[in-house]
C-alpha cells in the first residue's frame, strides 16, 4: 500500500509473525468495521505492528486513545518553551503544570531504560494516517475531566494519598524497576501513574478504566457514524481492549447519551469551602477574642497570626531557595492574601522571582534534562519558580493551621478554667 510510514522506523519483515503476537480484536457495529490493536505504551512491537497494519490493510480513520490536550502534548514535546509563569499563577495552573513537567522527565527515565518513547505507537498511528490521507480520530476522554472524576471517586483522604503516592513515585531518582514498567505494557499510561491504587478502589477503577472503556468506544460509534466511515482502525491500550469490545458488541445506549453520561463533571464538594470559611472565622474570631480580652492579649493573638502566616511563606520560598526579596514578597502578601479567596502568597513570591530572576530560552530548553533529577528542579529557573509558588503556599498553609490550633487550645483552656 505504502513504501513507509515512518522514516526512522526498523523495516518490519514478517508482518505476520508480529501481528500474531500483537492482542487484535475485530467486530462489526451499525455497518462499520472495527479493528482493535491492544498496544503496549513503551514496546516497539507495537509501534510496529501499527505500522504492519497500516501497509497491509485499508481504513477509512485511524483512532487513538488520546485526548486533545495530550495528542498535543505528543506532537509538540516542546510545547512548555511557550509557558507564561504569571498566567499559569493567575489561572491557577501552577500544581498541573508541575505535574505535567514532573511526568514528563518521568517518561524520559522510562523511554532511556527501554529505549522508546512512551506513546509512540500512538505517534506512529497518527503519522500513518497522515502518509495515507487518512483522518486521526482523538477517542479518549479530556484528561482533566478523568482526574477530576478520579478524585471525587477517592474523596478528599484517598486523593490526597493517591497524589503523594504519586509525586514520590515520579519525583524519584531512582532506576524504574522492572515491575513498573511491565506494569505499562499492560497499556495504559494512566493507570500505571496511578499504581496499584487503580486496582485496590474499585470506584477509582471505575473513573479510570470502565468509563473510559464506555467513552472510548461510544466515540468510536458516534464518530464512525458521523463520517459514515466503514472501516476504522482503533489504536488502544491493552488494557481498554476487552472493555471496549464488551462496550462496543453490548452496549444499547445512543453514543451521544454514553458519553454524556460519563462526562458528566463531579458536583464539587462543599467541604473545601466550609473548611475554608471555618478557618477565616476561626482566624478573625481568635484576634477579636483576643482584643475583647485586653490589648496585650489581643496583640499576642495577631503576632502569633502574623509571624506563623508570614513565617511560613517566608521559610516555604527559602526552601525553594527563592531570591530573598522573592521570600520577603510572600512573607508580606501572606498574611493578608490568607483571607482572600483568590490571591495566594505564592503568588508575590512566585512573580517576584519570575522579576528578579527571568527565565531564558535556555532555561525552557533545558527542562527536559534538568527535570530528571531533584538538584535539577531546583538548578532550572523555569521549574524553581513553580517550586518558590508551591512551596510558599505550602508553608503558608502550616502556619495557619498552627494558628488555628493555638487559638482553639486557648479558647479550650479559657473555658476549662472559667468552668473549674
Amino acid at each position: 500500500m505504502i513504501d513507509a510510514i515512518d522514516a526512522n522506523a526498523e523495516p518490519v519483515e514478517d508482518f505476520t509473525e508480529l501481528l500474531a503476537a500483537q492482542p487484535i480484536e475485530r467486530l462489526e457495529r451499525d455497518g462499520t468495521h472495527y479493528t482493535l490493536l491492544g498496544t503496549a505504551h513503551v514496546s516497539k512491537a507495537s509501534a510496529d505492528a501499527v505500522i504492519a497494519l497500516l501497509k497491509i490493510e485499508t481504513f477509512d480513520a485511524v483512532a487513538i486513545e488520546l485526548d486533545a490536550a495530550r495528542f498535543q502534548a505528543l506532537k509538540d514535546p516542546d510545547s512548555y518553551k511557550k509557558l507564561d509563569l504569571i498566567e499559569v499563577f493567575k489561572t491557577g495552573k501552577t500544581i498541573l503544570v508541575a505535574a505535567n513537567l514532573a511526568l514528563g522527565a518521568y517518561q524520559r527515565r522510562l523511554a532511556e531504560q527501554v529505549g522508546i518513547e512512551p506513546g509512540s505507537e500512538m505517534l506512529a498511528a497518527d503519522i500513518g494516517a497522515s502518509k495515507l490521507g487518512l483522518p486521526t480520530l482523538l477517542i479518549d476522554r479530556d484528561v482533566g475531566l478523568t482526574l477530576a472524576r478520579c478524585r471525587c471517586a477517592l474523596g478528599f483522604w484517598g486523593g490526597a494519598k493517591l497524589i503523594t503516592g504519586s509525586a514520590l513515585s515520579v519525583f524519584s531518582e531512582d532506576e524504574i524497576a522492572p515491575e513498573e514498567i511491565e506494569k505499562l505494557k499492560t497499556g495504559d499510561m494512566l493507570r500505571s501513574t496511578f499504581g496499584d491504587f487503580a486496582n485496590e478502589s474499585p470506584a477509582l477503577f471505575d473513573a479510570l478504566i470502565s468509563e473510559r472503556d464506555e467513552f472510548m468506544a461510544a466515540k468510536l460509534r458516534e464518530l464512525s457514524s458521523e463520517g459514515n466511515l466503514k472501516r476504522v482502525l482503533a489504536v488502544v491500550g491493552a488494557g481498554h481492549l476487552a472493555g471496549m469490545v464488551q462496550a462496543l458488541k453490548a452496549n444499547s445506549e445512543p453514543p451521544k447519551v454514553v458519553i454524556e453520561r460519563v462526562s458528566a463533571k463531579p458536583k464539587p464538594s462543599m467541604w473545601p469551602k466550609i473548611i475554608g470559611w471555618s478557618i477565616t472565622l476561626i482566624l478573625i474570631g481568635g484576634m477579636v477574642w483576643g482584643f475583647h480580652k485586653g490589648f496585650d492579649q489581643g496583640k499576642d493573638q495577631l503576632l502569633i497570626y502574623l509571624s506563623m502566616t508570614a513565617g511560613g511563606a517566608f521559610i516555604g520560598a527559602m526552601l525553594a531557595r527563592a531570591n530573598i526579596l522573592s521570600a520577603l514578597a510572600g512573607a508580606v502578601s501572606a498574611p493578608l492574601t490568607v483571607l482572600h479567596p483568590v490571591l495566594s502568597s505564592g503568588m508575590f513570591s512566585g512573580a517576584v522571582e519570575v522579576w528578579l530572576r527571568r527565565p531564558t530560552v535556555h532555561d525552557f530548553e533545558a527542562l527536559r534534562v534538568d527535570l530528571r533529577d531533584t538538584a535539577g528542579w531546583f538548578r532550572n529557573k523555569v521549574s524553581r519558580v513553580l517550586l518558590v509558588f508551591l512551596l510558599t503556599n505550602l508553608f503558608t498553609a502550616i502556619g495557619i493551621w498552627i494558628t488555628v490550633f493555638n487559638y482553639v487550645y486557648k479558647w479550650g483552656a479559657a473555658a476549662l478554667q472559667h468552668v473549674f
